[in-house]
C-alpha cells in the first residue's frame, strides 16, 4: 500500500520502452541522479529568485510613474514610495489571500481592460497600420535585417511575456482549465492590445522609450490607471510570494529545505499557506536589489534571464514527465523539445548577453539558495544512509537484556525514526545506556509519500517488531507533499486505536486461548496508553570524516550544522509536548 500511495500515475497502463530505458538510466547512473537534482535544484531557485524580482520591478516601475506628472520629485522619494508598498505587501502575507482576495479578480479586470482600450486609443490615433505586425513575417525580417543586435533586443522583448507566468503561480488555487480559459480569451487579447497601441505610440514618438507606458496614457484617465497599476503590481506581487511559500513547502517535504514553519491561512483552502521565516527573508530580499540598483533596466534584465531560465527548466523537465509519467512517444516528446525549447533557448541565450548589466542577480540568487538547498538535501540523505546501515536487530538488543539489567517500565514508548524497518542506531545507544524501556513500544516513521493528500483511513500503517511477547509495533504515518502534521491533541488517542485495530485484525489462530491472548494483549495496551505516553526523539550531528576535503568539512561542519542547529526541531515539527520528550543525541560521521 505504502508502494502504491507512493508512485504517482495518470492511468497510462504499462511501462513503454522510452520511459523504461529513460528510468534505467537513471538507476544505472548515480552520477547522472545528482546532475539532475542540480537541475531541479537550479529551476527551482530561480523561480525563488523570481519571487524577489517580481515585486520589485513591478512595484517600482508602477511607483515611478508619478514621475511624469510630478517632475522635480526626487528619485529617493521613489524609492522611498516603492520601499513603503513592498514592506506593506508582505506584511499582510500573514493573514492569507482570502481575506483580500474578494477584489483581485476585479482589479486584474479593471488593470487588463483598461490597457487593452488604452491601446485600441493609440493604435487609431497614432498608427492604424501598426496591426498588420500580428503577423510573424515581421519578427523574420526584423531579426534578418538586424543581425546580432536584433537578438541581443530579445533580451528586452522577454519582458513583453514576463509576468504572465505568474498566473500559472496560482495553480494551487484555480483550475488549470480555468486559467487557460481566462488566459486565452481574456489575458492574451488584452495584452495583444496593449503592446499594439504602445508599439503605435512609439513610432510617432521614439524619445519617449523610457516612460511609454505612462507617456502613451491619455491625459483624462492617467491618474485612475496609475492608481490601477499600483493596485496591479500589489497583487502580481502577492501571487508569486505565495507561489514561493508552496514551492518552499514540497521541497521541505522533499528535504531539499531546512524545516521552516508552515501555516495554513485559509480553513477552505488548503493550498494557501505562509511561511513567516521566507517571507522576511524575501522582503529583505526585495528592499535591498531595489535600493541598491534603484534601475528598472537592470532589474528588468536580471527579471528576464529568471523567468527565461524557469521557462527552459521547465521544458527541459517535462520531457521526463512525458516519458516517464505520460508515456508519450519518442516523437512527440523530441516535437515538444524543439518547438518550446528552441524558442526559450533564444530568449534565454539574449538574456544572457545582459548578465554585466544586472543578470548576475538572479544567478547570485539561484547559486546561494541551492548551495543552502543541495548541502541540506546531501546531510539529510547522509543521515538516512547512516540509520539505514547501523540499524540493529531487537533480538540482539533483547538478548542483551540480562546481561545489562534491562526492565519494562509502565507505558508506551514513542520512538521516531526515518526508518520503515529494522530497528534506528540511537535506539540501541539509547537501552545500552540507560537500560530500560517502556512496556509498549512503538516506532514511528514520518514519511511524506509522492502524492498531494492521504486519507485519514490510509494515514497508519502499523506492523509487529518481534514476536507478540516483545509488545513492539512499528507505525508508518504517511502525509502527502502538501499534507501538514496535523496537530497532535488527538495523536496519542488515533495512534494507539490504530494498533488496537491492528491487534484485533491481525490474522492468525481464532481459538479460544488465542482470542484471550488477544483481548489480554488489547487490554494492556490501553493500561499502558493511560500510565502516560514518552517521546523518544533521536538528535543526530553530522561531522565530516578527518580524511574529507576542506570543502566538504566546510559544507558539512559548518553550513549544515549552522542550518540543522537554526532550524525548526524535529519536535517543533511533529507539536511534540514537551513534558512528555526524552532527546538522545549521537554524531554520525559522512
Amino acid at each position: 500500500m505504502d508502494e502504491k500511495l507512493s508512485t504517482y500515475a495518470t492511468g497510462s497502463p504499462g511501462e513503454t520502452r522510452q520511459s523504461a530505458a529513460v528510468k534505467s538510466f537513471f538507476e544505472k547512473h548515480p552520477k547522472c541522479q545528482k546532475c539532475l537534482l542540480i537541475f531541479v535544484l537550479l529551476g527551482t531557485c530561480m523561480a525563488i529568485g523570481d519571487s524577489v524580482l517580481t515585486p520589485t520591478i513591478s512595484v517600482l516601475s508602477a511607483v515611478s510613474g508619478v514621475k511624469l506628472k510630478i517632475p522635480q520629485l526626487h528619485e529617493k522619494y521613489v524609492v522611498i514610495i516603492s520601499c513603503i508598498i513592498l514592506v506593506a505587501i508582505f506584511s499582510v502575507q500573514r493573514y492569507g489571500t482570502h481575506r483580500v482576495a474578494f477584489v483581485f479578480a476585479p482589479i486584474s479586470t479593471a488593470w487588463l481592460l483598461s490597457i487593452s482600450s488604452i491601446g485600441v486609443y493609440n493604435t487609431i490615433k497614432w498608427n492604424p497600420r501598426i496591426v498588420s505586425a500580428l503577423s510573424p513575417v515581421y519578427m523574420y525580417k526584423f531579426l534578418r535585417s538586424t543581425g546580432v543586435e536584433g537578438w541581443v533586443s530579445l533580451g528586452g522583448v522577454v519582458l513583453s511575456i514576463t509576468g504572465v507566468e505568474t498566473m500559472f503561480a496560482d495553480l494551487g488555487h484555480f483550475s488549470s482549465l480555468s486559467i487557460k480559459v481566462a488566459f486565452s480569451f481574456f489575458v492574451y487579447p488584452c495584452l495583444i492590445l496593449a503592446y499594439m497601441g504602445e508599439a503605435a505610440f512609439l513610432s510617432k514618438h521614439h524619445e519617449d522609450i523610457q516612460r511609454s507606458f505612462y507617456k502613451a496614457i491619455p491625459e483624462l484617465v492617467f491618474w485612475p490607471v496609475f492608481i490601477i497599476a499600483t493596485f496591479a503590481a500589489v497583487i502580481g506581487s502577492q501571487a508569486v510570494i505565495s507561489a514561493t511559500f508552496s514551492i518552499i513547502s514540497q521541497c521541505c517535504a522533499l528535504d531539499c529545505f531546512p524545516r521552516v514553519k508552515i501555516i495554513h491561512t485559509s480553513n477552505k483552502i488548503h493550498g494557501q499557506i505562509y511561511i513567516p521565516e521566507v517571507n522576511w527573508m524575501l522582503m529583505c530580499l526585495c528592499l535591498a536589489v531595489t535600493v541598491g540598483l534603484r534601475n528598472t533596466n537592470m532589474i528588468g534584465h536580471a527579471y528576464g534571464l529568471a523567468v527565461t531560465s524557469v521557462m527552459l527548466v521547465t521544458t527541459c523537465l517535462m520531457t521526463l514527465v512525458m516519458t516517464i509519467v505520460w508515456k508519450q512517444k519518442a516523437i512527440t516528446v523530441l516535437a515538444f523539445l524543439l518547438c518550446f525549447g528552441s524558442i526559450e533557448l533564444l530568449y534565454f541565450s539574449s538574456c544572457v548577453y545582459k548578465i554585466p548589466e544586472g543578470g548576475w542577480i538572479p544567478i547570485l540568487l539561484s547559486l546561494t539558495f541551492m548551495a543552502v538547498m543541495y548541502i541540506w538535501n546531501y546531510g539529510t540523505t547522509k543521515k538516512h544512509e547512516f540509520d539505514v546501515e547501523n540499524k540493529v536487530s531487537i533480538d540482539r538488543i533483547i538478548a542483551l537484556g540480562p546481561s545489562i539489567g534491562m526492565v519494562r517500565v509502565p507505558g508506551i514508548g514513542l520512538v521516531y525514526t526515518n526508518l520503515v524497518t529494522g530497528v534506528p542506531a540511537v535506539f540501541g545507544h539509547f537501552v545500552t545506556n540507560l537500560p530500560a524501556f517502556h512496556r509498549i513500544l512503538v516506532f514511528v516513521c514520518v514519511k511524506s509519500v509522492q502524492v498531494p493528500y492521504i486519507g485519514e483511513e490510509e494515514r497508519f500503517v502499523i506492523s509487529r517488531v518481534g514476536p507478540k511477547e516483545y509488545g513492539m509495533f512499528r507505525s508508518v504515518v504517511r502525509y502527502g507533499y502538501r499534507d501538514v502534521p496535523r496537530e497532535m491533541y488527538d495523536f496519542e488517542s488515533r495512534l494507539v486505536s490504530a494498533v488496537v485495530k491492528f491487534v484485533e485484525t491481525e490474522p492468525g489462530n481464532e481459538e479460544g486461548s488465542a482470542l484471550r491472548r488477544r483481548k489480554e494483549e488489547i487490554l494492556e495496551i490501553k493500561k499502558a496508553k493511560e500510565a502516560g505516553v514518552a517521546y523518544i526523539l533521536g538528535q543526530s550531528y553530522a561531522k565530516a570524516k578527518q580524511s574529507s576535503s576542506v570543502l566538504k568539512k566546510l559544507a558539512v561542519n559548518v553550513v549544515f550544522a549552522f542550518m540543522s542547529t537554526n532550524c525548526r526541531g524535529t519536535d517543533v515539527v511533529l507539536n511534540v509536548p514537551h513534558t512528555s520528550l526524552l532527546e538522545v543525541g549521537m554524531v554520525y560521521y559522512v
